[in-house]
């Protein structure tokens, strides 16, 4: 069940276009089967994008759901940067989409 303080974070997080989201999950998948590594970090950044990816079809979205799953991405991103770029991962360009949609 919805609480107030969930319609208030959603209504405050509407700026976030869900679209844009899809396409950026859906680019970071097909990235993601080019990487070869099984580091941890890139396994955690592909159960994020599948975290993601599960809240976006959803029946229930919830903006700030969105917003935080950005944020973990993101966050993995910049963690396994090192590692992603010698395999041909570009991860400073959705560092770059997330901060645009995220309104940074």
């Amino acid at each position: 069940m919805a609480t107030k303080g969930d319609k208030d974070r959603d209504s405050n997080d509407q700026s976030i276009n869900l679209e844009q989201v899809a396409r950026l999950i859906e680019a970071l998948e097909e990235d993601l089967k080019q990487v070869q590594s099984g580091s941890r970090d890139i396994q955690r950044l592909r159960d994020e994008v599948e975290t993601l990816k599960n809240v976006l079809n959803s029946p229930v979205r919830r903006h700030h759901w969105v917003r935080d799953g950005l944020h973990g991405i993101r966050e993995v991103i910049e963690n396994a940067l090192d590692k992603a770029k010698t395999e041909g991962f570009k991860g400073t360009q959705y560092i770059s989409e997330i901060a645009r949609i995220l309104g940074m």
